[in-house]
């Protein structure tokens, strides 16, 4: 019996550790390896295949004043990880983006046991920002092998000296067998005069407070202006579901918000209908243009988090959204701190929901994008690169 141990957080991470997971039996199973893999990460990863050490979905925060409630759950969970890890040592040590937790946890492996390969998939993204006079963290001086999900990310750390394999983007492989939109609309009961908007507004536990008023009321200014525009939030976790009521209802939307345990389930339909999203920053724009969704990006954290990052940090990003850092260019709209009113949101929403021209420059960029994020199959060949870095020698 082969042992890999994954880590990974937040709900996005989750996701992909899922699809990660799911892979890794099928390879496995082709090859007649028996598996046994214990995760750091969440539901999707559970139900994928997964023994959870720990949930870790809600773990993720940005700032140095919104991580402090993080610190002893942390804690906890870094002693419990020590304590598996001297039971049970692992063949092989999966790290999914996750940046601070992950980055601690090689560099302890590392120590600890120096014989056990760590493979690296979805790096941080050093190649989109900039901290100081740059660099890269210290995970290429731990990690046997990066697999990559973006050129750029390849280019970065090939440049540095490690040892990269670009594999392509995980969410290409959830293209397949996607409804159609118009029976989408007919499941989803749309009426031929109605439109749809997604809300994507918090992953974390701080983005419902910084992102969800601005987006609720902006959903709430476009119902008005735009007569039969339905609204429907899916809930990124199960506790957030009670706070997107009632702020959405505060705001004066009318909306349907879907319970976490759904989301999953309904994402593609959703997608395949909606006319527009407002989203805040991260995975689910690249979803989102996957599937051609318009959308206008939002962000923002606490000001201390703000001025901490720009003036000591001196931390510089050309875009916030995964969209426009691979295509290198302004697709989207985005709006960040300051700058994140419902009127603003307002203003770029309404030309992507009511000018043809509009949403087919959008169209024709998500066109580029799908070229350059590879091809299907990735997640295959990600787990076939992992298990070619177990050791020849069984487990005990």
């Amino acid at each position: 019996m082969k042992r890999l141990l994954i880590s990974t957080g937040e709900v996005s991470g989750d996701l992909q550790g899922g699809l990660l997971v799911a892979a890794l039996h099928a390879e496995a199973k082709r090859r007649q390896l028996p598996l046994e893999i214990t995760a750091l990460g969440g539901e999707r990863m559970r139900r994928a295949g997964s023994t959870l050490l720990a949930d870790t979905t809600a773990m993720g925060s940005i700032g140095l004043w919104e991580a402090l409630p993080l610190v002893l759950p942390t804690l906890r969970i870094q002693r419990r990880v020590s304590a598996w890890l001297r039971q049970s040592p692992p063949d092989v040590v999966v790290l999914i983006d996750y940046m601070g937790a992950n980055v601690s946890l090689g560099l302890k492996l590392r120590r600890l046991l120096p014989q056990v390969p760590i493979v690296y998939y979805i790096a941080p993204q050093e190649w989109a920002f900039r901290v100081g006079e740059g660099g890269s963290t210290r995970l290429i001086g731990f990690t046997d092998r990066i697999l990559a999900i973006f050129p750029e990310e390849a280019r970065f750390y090939g440049d540095r000296g490690a040892q990269v394999t670009w594999v392509g983007h995980p969410l290409l492989d959830t293209l397949s067998d996607l409804p159609s939109r118009e029976a989408s609309r007919a499941q989803l009961g749309l009426q031929a005069h109605e439109r749809l908007l997604l809300l994507f507004p918090a992953s974390r536990k701080q983005e419902l407070r910084y992102l969800l008023p601005p987006l609720a009321a902006a959903a709430a200014a476009l119902q008005r202006r735009c007569p039969g525009l339905r609204v429907v939030v899916p809930a990124g976790q199960a506790s957030f579901e009670p706070v997107l009521a009632e702020v959405l209802q505060a705001a004066g939307v009318k909306a349907e918000v879907v319970p976490a345990d759904q989301a999953d389930q309904q994402r593609s339909l959703l997608c395949a209908a909606a006319d527009l999203a407002l989203t805040k920053s991260g995975t689910v724009n690249l979803e989102l243009a996957l599937r051609g969704v318009p959308q206008v990006v939002a962000y923002r954290v606490s000001r201390p988090t703000a001025w901490v990052a720009r003036h000591l940090l001196k931390f510089e990003v050309a875009h916030i959204s995964p969209v426009n850092l691979v295509l290198q260019e302004r697709l989207l709209p985005e709006l960040l701190q300051d700058q994140l009113t419902a009127e603003s949101v307002v203003d770029e929403a309404m030309p992507l929901l009511n000018n043809p021209q509009a949403r087919e420059r959008v169209a024709d960029g998500y066109v580029r994008l799908r070229d350059a994020l590879g091809r299907q199959g990735v997640t295959h060949r990600a787990a076939a690169a992992i298990l070619d870095a177990l050791p020849l020698t069984p487990s005990a």
